[in-house]
């Protein structure tokens, strides 16, 4: 053809498979517009988005989890079909920021990340804030930030170490990642040492005890709160830049491949839309039944936040993370672990401040001691264990070891 060819829609032909033409229908014309050309079809993006991974069977407990909250059957039933619903839920948010991540380059992809990165953790978390169940918000999202670090690193380490001997990976973006979770971790400290000192010394503002279970907090809280929220927004925006942009020779896989595009953009696009509106309803679902369900099992609720709802989300990150640590690409299972701990520290938590603040829900940053205490016990033993660019399988284990403890801790807590 031609460069001075017609537009399209006055040449509207389409070859087939024989080299022949045929008309090209207007719904064809549309599609050619959504689809750039030599990205994969539409039938194609949608198979194998939607039967890509034998992991997208737990999709049967959707449809199950709508039924059993709309006729009201047992609590422990509609938190369990919704518990199973989200995990691949999860996983295809997962794929579907993947896959548009393919077509927009290192930046465009960082930003995408940062926003449907941990969207399910985003999702639960603003349905349990507007359920006002304070508690379940922040002990979800320091499980999160638990289960990463310990559990989900731990394993990777455990499994690659029995497969290499050892693993090595950057140790200056390995740094730079410990480094910047401190910080994270610090910014909890501060609230849970002015709440401390403003408690002994009386200067609550309209409560009698600010606390962390949906209390009425100090405003001297809530402006430190706050405040530290917008600060971290910065932080992690400068942490994007620092990674994705002016050092990002610290943190490439020397050996990393590049991922193939399975679906076309709009396709991509379309998906995540669709399945970010499912995992809504199915969070919502989630959260409404916690409170019944542990009641009627004798499960504490802090045990639920912190141990069972982060495993809904991190469930297609734990199989990707060790699968990375078998392949002994170390560099993808830090950035997996750490980054993802990273962004919930600084860009989920501070969100869920941001839109409690906007909401009227009083959400601060001030944990509980306890809880304050096993987030920087943790943080110091990751940064400990990956300060040298090592891993074996030695150091998964106390990763791991540390989990269960926690888990233990938190089970016999009420």
């Amino acid at each position: 053809m031609s460069p001075r060819s017609p537009p399209t829609e006055y040449s509207p032909l389409l070859e087939n498979g024989d080299g022949a033409q045929q008309p090209q229908s207007y719904t064809h014309r549309v599609l050619n517009v959504i689809k750039a050309e030599g990205e994969p079809s539409w039938a194609h993006s949608y198979r194998h988005f939607i039967f890509g991974s034998w992991f997208n069977l737990f999709l049967v407990f959707v449809p199950l989890s709508f039924i059993s909250h709309n006729l009201g059957w047992d609590a422990g039933l509609r938190f369990l079909f919704s518990f199973l619903a989200i995990m691949p839920l999860a996983k295809l948010l997962g794929d579907a920021t993947d896959q548009l991540s393919v077509k927009l380059g290192g930046t465009l992809s960082g930003l995408l990340n940062a926003s449907f990165g941990n969207a399910v953790e985003i999702i639960v978390g603003i349905a349990a804030l507007l359920d006002d169940q304070i508690r379940i918000v922040q002990t979800s999202m320091l499980g999160s930030i638990l289960s990463n670090l310990l559990l989900v690193l731990g394993c990777s380490f455990l499994a690659g170490g029995l497969k290499h001997h050892e693993g090595n990976f950057q140790v200056q973006g390995a740094q730079a990642s410990a480094s910047l979770m401190t910080l994270a971790c610090i910014t909890l400290v501060i609230p849970a040492a002015y709440n401390s000192l403003s408690t002994n010394g009386h200067a609550v503002s309209h409560c009698d005890i600010p606390n962390s279970m949906g209390g009425c907090p100090s405003s001297g809280l809530l402006a430190i709160s706050r405040g530290t929220a917008i600060l971290l927004f910065f932080v992690y925006g400068a942490y994007l830049l620092f990674q994705l942009k002016t050092h990002r020779e610290f943190f490439e896989d020397q050996a990393e491949e590049e991922t193939a595009a399975e679906m076309n953009t709009f396709s991509a696009g379309t998906a995540l839309l669709l399945v970010t509106v499912i995992t809504a309803f199915c969070a919502e679902y989630l959260v409404a039944s916690i409170e019944e369900t542990a009641e009627r099992y004798h499960i504490p609720e802090a045990f639920i936040g912190l141990i069972l709802l982060p495993i809904v989300g991190n469930a297609a990150e734990h199989v990707t993370s060790i699968w990375m640590a078998l392949k002994n690409k170390y560099e993808l299972t830090i950035g997996i672990c750490v980054g993802s701990s990273i962004q919930i520290a600084t860009f989920v938590v501070p969100l869920l401040v941001m839109v409690g603040w906007a909401s009227g829900h009083e959400l601060t940053l001030f944990f509980a001691n306890f809880e304050t205490v096993i987030l920087f016990v943790s943080v110091f033993l990751v940064t400990i264990l990956i300060m040298d660019g090592r891993s074996n399988y030695m150091e998964g284990l106390m990763l791991i070891t540390l989990y269960v403890v926690i888990a233990i801790a938190f089970w016999v807590t009420e």
